[in-house]
């Protein structure tokens, strides 16, 4: 199948690869623009690498990249990770039009931040869903859906690199295949079990200790890595990654850093506690061993976080 490939990070970059394992031909690549400064974008470099086509537009609204579509003679296009708005002209351009990858179940968690509202807001699940894309936000009929259920060890970073990038590539081949045979689901998704969040950022991200120990540790989870929960500790800004949680009771006020040592930092909750084994204090990107930031002085045991 001719395909044309638009995307970013390493997930456009695996699914490039895998494409050309299954077989398929890659017609063009779009990616974003080289920056001023660092490494290009990962699908960029492995086109240059592998002598594809490659465009890096920073809008699809202008006529000539509709022109340019068109001349590819694609049979699919394939959104591995977009975040430009990609008019529906180009969309629907290819012979059986396009697909696009969303890591949520569709059609919960509409939007760039799936993930994170998934595990701060408790859900029990979540998966992929690649669909064909319409003039919506993550609103297309649903091709191949699936599901995985969230663990307690879960973070967005560990739950999205250990098993739905994996897990959407492999949805990926197997959205090509059903194209391939003729007749590929088209579920028109129920907009009554549609939801919608914002990016999850800092204004997200500010730990609130008159909250249940639960609501507290899915929020540093959902967090983690970016933009990273946080709370303050007099003028300092205190990030916490990595969390346990315990529901023993602690008789220390939410919010006290009960003990800091080689497990971590162990946080009195509203009915339990956490302990967070990395830490950092902005605007250090490090994060560190809470031990690390005690023996430096930045933190103590007793200490108040707000």
């Amino acid at each position: 199948m001719r395909i044309a490939l638009l995307g970013q990070a390493a997930f456009a970059e695996k699914a490039l690869e895998a494409l050309l394992k299954h077989g398929d031909e890659i017609v063009h690549v779009f990616a974003p623009p080289d920056p001023a400064a660092g490494k290009p974008d990962p699908l960029a470099a492995k086109a240059r690498e592998l002598g594809l086509p490659l465009s890096q537009p920073k809008s699809f609204k202008k006529e000539e990249a509709y022109e340019h579509f068109k001349t590819l003679d694609a049979d699919l296009a394939i959104l591995a990770f977009v975040t430009l708005i990609v008019p529906e002209r180009i969309l629907y351009t290819p012979r059986y039009k396009s697909i696009c990858f969303h890591p949520s179940l569709l059609p919960r968690r509409r939007g760039a931040s799936g993930i994170n509202w998934a595990i701060i807001e408790g859900d029990a699940e979540t998966g992929v869903t690649w669909f064909w894309p319409d003039q919506g936000i993550d609103t297309g009929p649903i091709l191949v859906q699936k599901r995985v259920p969230i663990a307690d060890s879960d973070t967005v970073g560990s739950i999205y690199f250990n098993t739905l990038f994996p897990m959407g590539i492999d949805a990926m081949i197997e959205a090509v295949d059903l194209i391939k045979a003729g007749n590929p689901p088209a579920i028109v998704q129920d907009e009554s079990k549609a939801t919608y969040e914002a990016p999850c950022r800092d204004e997200h991200a500010k730990i609130d200790f008159s909250k249940p120990a639960r609501a507290v540790f899915n929020l540093i989870r959902g967090c983690d890595p970016q933009p990273g929960a946080y709370a303050s500790l007099g003028e300092k800004r205190l990030r916490l990654y990595d969390v346990a949680l315990s529901t023993t009771t602690e008789t220390a006020a939410p919010g006290t850093i009960v003990a800091i040592d080689s497990a971590g930092m162990k946080i009195a909750l509203s009915g339990g506690s956490i302990v967070a084994k990395r830490a950092r204090i902005d605007p250090s990107p490090k994060k560190v061993a809470p031990a690390d930031l005690a023996a430096s002085g930045e933190i103590s045991a007793g200490a108040h976080l707000t």
